[in-house]
């Protein structure tokens, strides 16, 4: 793309009173985006209302600074790490989009050059779920990707905290362990910000990973921040661009429901991990299991009702017979990164006692398990086990396990 191509778009989508459907428009009778700008005001008013036409005739205030923001942004490419900027009509742009409503005139990409391929990727699920997930919800989300990624599924997420971030981790540690292949990305994030930002800043470094073995892609010009709502609209880009979505954690509303109401929109599956109806992470799961998603307990079930995912292999191998496919494992990085954060670190200090509730969730949890998520000593963990049992408000199973009472 010329220099002064880019420009047009950018000025095209920095025009004020130009919406998605009016671009379109523009676009189709003019043919090009820079025939568009060249036009006079007679042709103009031809395809759009007479303010729109001097709004176009009009060089917006913030171009000039944006050009020169995106053309400094692409330079910085390097062997290793590919930057572009892709426009409606061009090759790399995903086919998927095109059945919005509102497809986005511009994407901007960073990745992996390889995986540059993902893009027309037909084999896609997204894994979404709640930014303040259960330890157990955390698990599940990392050991769903990682087994559907090494299984050759491409993981679509929006790197938001929680079950976005390690449904990502999972990602990218399943396509570590098979060898990510030539032509393909460990995973993709959508986001809500340009680029040249990360949100949150705890993620740096996770989408500094992506960036090396997947994609980053934002529909927003650089230099956006992370505003409220960018991240409901960038959710249909992630509906629209997978095969199917995963919830593994959602509360009453949220963002996931968004994503997985648009998936059954536009006729694809929709899956749900159940959890307690204790659990309030649990209860848009169990709404959308009601509405018909499909309920999972393991990773195989979603290959099972998606086998297109996987056309150059089998889906019943070996390594799948295994009932614990796809669970959990006892303890994942993910819940220890989540109980070492600071915020979490300072409620175990002021209220020991909530805290070790925190950790504990909503599932049954045996106390090698939480005394990891916790760092305790174990007598200062027994101790707090102890009082929480004696307010009714954990049950000792047997066997050293744990579990939350009713709550109803």
């Amino acid at each position: 793309m010329t220099r002064d191509e880019l420009g047009a778009w950018l000025r095209l989508i920095l025009t004020p009173g130009i919406g998605p459907v009016s671009a379109y428009e523009l676009l189709r009778v003019f043919g090009h985006v820079e025939a568009l700008f060249a036009a006079s005001s007679a042709a103009l008013r031809l395809v759009v209302s007479p303010r729109q036409t001097e709004s176009l005739l009009q060089v917006p205030p913030l171009w000039d600074g944006l050009l020169s923001r995106t053309l400094t942004w692409l330079d910085a490419a390097t062997p290793r790490q590919h930057r572009a900027v892709i426009t409606l009509g061009d090759p790399l742009y995903p086919s998927a989009f095109l059945n919005l409503d509102d497809p986005p005139l511009l994407i901007h990409a960073l990745g992996a050059p390889a995986a540059f391929a993902a893009l027309q990727n037909p084999k896609t699920l997204a894994v979404v779920g709640s930014r303040n997930p259960t330890p157990a919800g955390l698990d599940n989300a990392l050991a769903f990707s990682q087994h559907l990624a090494e299984k050759g599924v491409l993981i679509v997420s929006g790197l938001a905290r929680g079950i976005d971030g390690a449904a990502h981790r999972g990602a990218l540690q399943g396509s570590h362990s098979q060898g990510v292949p030539v032509g393909s990305a460990a995973t993709v994030a959508f986001v809500g910000t340009g680029l040249d930002q990360v949100y949150p800043q705890a993620h740096r470094e996770l989408a500094k990973r992506i960036a090396q073995q997947g994609l980053l892609i934002s529909e927003y010009p650089l230099g956006t921040p992370p505003l409220a709502a960018n991240f409901p609209k960038r959710n249909r880009l992630i509906s629209a661009f997978s095969q199917g979505v995963l919830v593994v954690e959602a509360g009453l509303p949220s963002g996931s429901l968004v994503t997985a109401r648009l998936s059954m929109e536009q006729g694809k599956e929709v899956f749900a991990i159940p959890g307690s109806i204790h659990s309030p992470t649990s209860r848009g799961c169990h709404a959308l299991i009601k509405q018909g998603a499909k309920l999972v307990e393991k990773a195989q079930d979603i290959l099972d009702e998606l086998p297109h995912l996987l056309p150059q292999l089998s889906v019943a191998s070996p390594a799948s017979g295994s009932s614990n496919e796809g669970a959990p494992p006892r303890l994942s990085e993910t819940a220890t990164e989540k109980f070492s954060e600071p915020a979490t670190e300072g409620l175990m200090a002021s209220h020991p006692d909530q805290a070790v509730l925190a950790a504990l969730g909503y599932d049954v949890v045996d106390l090698d398990t939480l005394q990891a998520r916790c760092g305790w000593a174990t007598p200062a963990l027994q101790a707090a086990l102890m009082r929480l049992e004696l307010s009714d408000q954990i049950a000792p199973l047997g066997g050293g396990f744990f579990q939350r009472r009713g709550l109803a």
